[in-house]
């Protein structure tokens, strides 16, 4: 067995600090410091689950780059990708949000209404199979999403890609959350590592090789957060 590998996707945690402080929480909407911080009171290490301010940075600005209009989010949590994405979006925006825990989003909701961006969302607390089959069912809603962004079980996301594919429109962005897993994906399969990291890993591996070939799409796997993969698709 190899030795135990340090779970970090940065070089050090200074300098996840450093970007964090330096450049993400001086200008984190006021709302989703709030949540971020109510997370961390009520989840502690769970908080970990909403995606980092610096992640949120970049979903923003890159939906108000596409003048996106219409998203759907996968896997909500409290809601800090949400809070960051109905933000982003124009006041007639919508976006569809989709989690079986429905304490865990009640616990964002008041920084959202706060926001006053509560009137963009549309949660449903669904297993997210259910909702995606309906709005592919539907034959109206295929092609019309702008963007939509999933962070749910890992084992599913093959699955996820097939249906959400079919609901973006061409030139829409996918978001794939927690692609490198602590960095875990690059481990060795004799690194030692628990099984939580190992299990996680495998079915990352094999998610991260399949967008690697599929020709429907362009992506990029990016360093922030867990790991980010955006994937475009083309036709």
């Amino acid at each position: 067995m190899g030795g135990s590998k340090k779970c970090e996707i940065l070089a050090s945690e200074a300098l996840s600090k450093y970007i964090l402080e330096t450049n993400a929480y001086p200008r984190e909407h006021e709302q989703l410091k709030e949540l971020r911080e109510a997370t961390v009171q009520k989840y502690q290490i769970r908080s970990k689950m909403n995606v980092p301010a610096d992640e949120g940075q970049l979903i923003s600005m890159m939906l108000k780059l596409m003048n996106a209009k219409k998203t759907i989010e996968i896997g909500v949590f409290t809601g800090y990708s949400l809070l960051t994405t109905a933000l982003a979006l124009p006041a007639d925006g919508k976006i569809i949000a989709i989690d079986q825990d429905k304490e865990a989003y009640e616990t964002g909701l008041p920084f959202i209404r706060k926001a006053g961006v509560d009137h963009k969302i549309n949660f449903i607390q669904s297993d997210a199979f259910s909702v995606l089959n309906d709005l592919v069912a539907d034959g109206q809603e295929e092609g019309t999403y702008d963007f939509a962004f999933v962070d749910a079980k890992k084992d599913d996301y093959i699955k996820y890609h097939e249906l959400v594919l079919k609901l973006v429109k061409v030139g829409g962005v996918i978001g794939y959350d927690d692609t490198l897993w602590f960095g875990a994906v690059a481990f060795s399969e004799d690194d030692e590592m628990g099984d939580h990291l190992r299990v996680g890993r495998g079915h990352l591996r094999e998610f991260n090789s399949f967008l690697a070939n599929d020709p429907r799409i362009e992506c990029c796997l990016l360093t922030i957060g867990d790991g980010l993969t955006l994937c475009r698709r083309l036709h």
